[in-house]
C-alpha cells in the first residue's frame, strides 16, 4: 500500500474516533429515590449502561492509540512491515486494518487488541 493511501486510511479512521469521543457521554450516576418512580432495575439499567460505555471508551482509546502508532511509524518509514517477522504485511490486510502491524502469520490475539492490563 502506498504511503499517501495509508495516511488517508488512518487519518480518517482518527477523525472517527475523535468525533465519536465527542459525542458519547457517559450515563448519569444513579438515583435511589425508588419511591419516585425508580426501581432497582432501573439501576441495575444505569449500572449496565456505565460499563458499556465504559468498556466502549476504552476501546476507543485502545483503538486511538494504534492508529497514532501507525501514523508514527509511517512518518518513520516503517509502515506496513510486521513486527514480528520483520515480512512486508500484504495490501489486502492494510486496507482491512489500516492500524495493524502484524501479518497474517502472527496475528494479535484478544488480549493485544485491547491494550495493557493494568494491575
Amino acid at each position: 500500500m502506498d504511503a499517501q493511501r495509508a495516511r488517508t486510511l488512518l487519518t480518517e479512521e482518527l477523525d472517527q474516533l475523535e468525533d465519536s469521543s465527542a459525542v458519547t457521554e457517559r450515563p448519569a450516576p444513579g438515583d435511589d429515590r425508588v419511591g419516585e418512580g425508580l426501581d432497582f432495575g432501573d439501576e441495575g439499567s444505569r449500572a449496565y449502561e456505565t460499563m458499556a460505555h465504559d468498556l466502549d471508551e476504552n476501546t476507543r482509546r485502545a483503538r486511538t492509540a494504534r492508529v497514532r502508532a501507525a501514523l508514527t511509524r509511517l512518518d518513520k518509514g516503517e509502515y506496513g512491515r510486521c513486527d514480528v517477522c520483520g515480512e512486508q504485511i500484504d495490501d489486502e490486510r492494510l486496507e482491512a486494518r489500516p492500524d495493524t502491524d502484524r501479518c497474517r502469520d502472527h496475528p494479535e490475539d484478544a488480549a493485544q487488541m485491547a491494550g495493557p492490563v493494568e494491575g
